[in-house]
């Protein structure tokens, strides 16, 4: 696999964690540095090890993985979606209250993996290429990392501005989302 073909697979696979980190970044009150930099490193590590563990799976059981990946990214982006849109429907005054100023650990992961699966069937097809896996996977946890801090920098502006509709554009974005996994895997590859 080229460089060029490396970086591309990088970047697309980065552009999930993009998006979540955006509407993570609108959805905090001012994040610090410190938090964009933790969300980039969360997103980047998961998004580097899912594709490692694809690879792995590859050789044993491929077919039982993409039996139920779209399931999983489903859920957890369903659910982390809704509870934003649910955040941003509540009366001001207990919105402006409630945003938080990070993420707990838990969601972040949760997040990280519900968008990095693809990222681990990826793995799975690189099986039967002459690639590298740690090379591969660690670029494309280096590319998500830098689009997640990115996202937050971004969305940490958005959010200011927009507030609430900014979080609750992103959680419909992350509903669609695990909607959008969830149809190609069901109807589109099969």
């Amino acid at each position: 696999m080229s460089p060029i073909a490396i970086a591309l697979l990088s970047l697309s696979m980065s552009a999930d964690a993009f998006a979540a980190s955006l509407a993570k970044g609108a959805a905090l009150d001012r994040p610090r540095w410190r938090e964009v930099f933790r969300t980039g490193v969360v997103f980047g590590t998961v998004e580097a090890i899912t594709p490692l563990l694809g690879w792995l799976a590859g050789f044993a059981a491929s077919a039982v993985i993409a039996a139920v990946d779209h399931w999983i990214a489903f859920a957890l982006l369903a659910v982390i979606g809704g509870r934003m849109v649910l955040g941003a429907l509540r009366p001001k005054a207990d919105t402006e209250a409630a945003r938080p100023r990070r993420h707990g650990l838990g969601v972040l992961l949760a997040t990280a993996v519900g968008t990095s699966l693809d990222a681990m069937a990826v793995g799975v097809s690189l099986v039967f290429l002459d690639v590298n896996i740690a090379v591969v996977a660690g670029a494309i946890g280096l590319a998500t990392c830098a689009m997640a801090m990115v996202g937050m920098v971004v969305g940490r502006h958005v959010g200011g501005r927009c507030g609430r509709w900014a979080e609750g554009l992103g959680g419909l974005f992350l509903v669609g989302l695990g909607s959008k996994i969830l149809v190609e895997h069901l109807f589109l590859n099969g």
